[in-house]
């Protein structure tokens, strides 16, 4: 019998997820791993990225698939995670085939969360090619925890305390469609101070509370507020999908997906972002046509921005002095 969807991008079958959290550091790593090589492409929109293979996720390089996504916090530290996970993969003999060698595939987009008041003292390496291994590691299907955990540990947002999203539907043909995102915006997931949110008219059922629109947006709700020019921030994440789409295809996923973003946060894709969206296939069910393609399109802004409202509504505060509130702490 099926198992009954999660509302989590692992509804995907053949996806899992894995989590390492420091709260001491105040940082962590996610990884979104796939069963077998799948179909992958991306898109950065924020000013200030960071990442590792971001590159060759353009339709016209030659590398098809990847083994694995990463997300992670430690900004340009961060990107030792994804020499972790290829480890991991390297061990169980995954891999881009080069001659007798194989070469896991695993792009990475890292968040900014140096500031945020954690123990950023780690000494001569940082700690982050060993919370990669051990994401991978974790690495499960089905229920995974969204909040402070993951890429997601260290996360800030204009006002509240930011984290790990996840939200998923299914198209009217059958295809699953899911999205996990680690929100550390510039902007806000809120509207003013909250608690409503602006993605509340895309929200299914009490998925981050329930609250539905203010009967009112002031001037003052649409007023810019950002962290501060001198921060940098990044919402990073994927959609993800079973059904049979290319490397164009799942291009123009990761740009609709961005569309999310800008619905879900306010405002987005600033100079000091490095909002980046990756897309990726797992080929497990069939596309009949333009039709499906242009409602996953719909869906993955849909799930993207529902994930990004979940990862702020589920974040906790970081338990040291100073550390950033969280929407709970004020409106739960």
């Amino acid at each position: 019998m099926p198992q009954a969807p999660l509302n989590l991008v692992t509804d995907v079958d053949g996806v899992s997820v894995g989590h390492a959290t420091d709260l001491e550091l105040g940082s962590g790593v996610t990884v979104i791993l796939f069963d077998e090589p799948a179909a992958a492409s991306g898109t950065v929109l924020g000013g200030a990225p960071g990442g590792r293979d971001v590159s060759l996720l353009d339709p016209s390089m030659t590398v098809q698939q990847v083994d694995a996504f990463v997300l992670s916090g430690g900004s340009a530290f961060g990107l030792d995670a994804a020499g972790g996970v290829q480890s991991g993969l390297r061990a169980i003999g995954r891999g881009f085939p080069v001659g007798p060698v194989n070469v896991p595939i695993v792009p990475q987009a890292i968040l900014m969360d140096l500031l945020n008041g954690g123990n950023k003292d780690w000494g001569l390496h940082s700690p982050y090619r060993d919370m990669g291994y051990a994401a991978f590691a974790a690495c499960a299907k089905g229920s995974f925890e969204l909040g402070t955990v993951g890429a997601g540990a260290g996360a800030t947002t204009a006002n509240f305390k930011g984290g790990i999203g996840s939200a998923s539907a299914v198209s009217s043909a059958g295809h699953t469609i899911g999205a996990l995102v680690a929100v550390n915006a510039m902007g806000s997931g809120t509207i003013g101070d909250g608690p409503h949110f602006w993605a509340a008219p895309f929200e299914e059922g009490d998925e981050f509370g329930g609250l539905g629109l203010p009967t009112a947006i002031s001037a003052a709700d649409r007023a810019m507020a950002i962290k501060g020019v001198r921060l940098t921030a990044t919402t990073i994440g994927a959609v993800v999908t079973d059904a049979a789409l290319s490397k164009a295809d799942l291009h123009r996923l990761s740009i609709t997906a961005h569309d999310g973003l800008a619905r879900a946060v306010l405002p987005a894709h600033l100079p000091l972002d490095g909002d980046t969206i990756f897309a990726a296939s797992t080929g497990r069910r069939v596309v009949s046509g333009s039709a499906d393609l242009m409602e996953l399109c719909h869906l993955a802004t849909l799930v993207t921005a529902r994930a990004i409202a979940r990862g702020v509504h589920a974040a906790t505060a970081l338990p040291y002095p100073g550390a950033q509130a969280a929407w709970r702490d004020r409106w739960a």
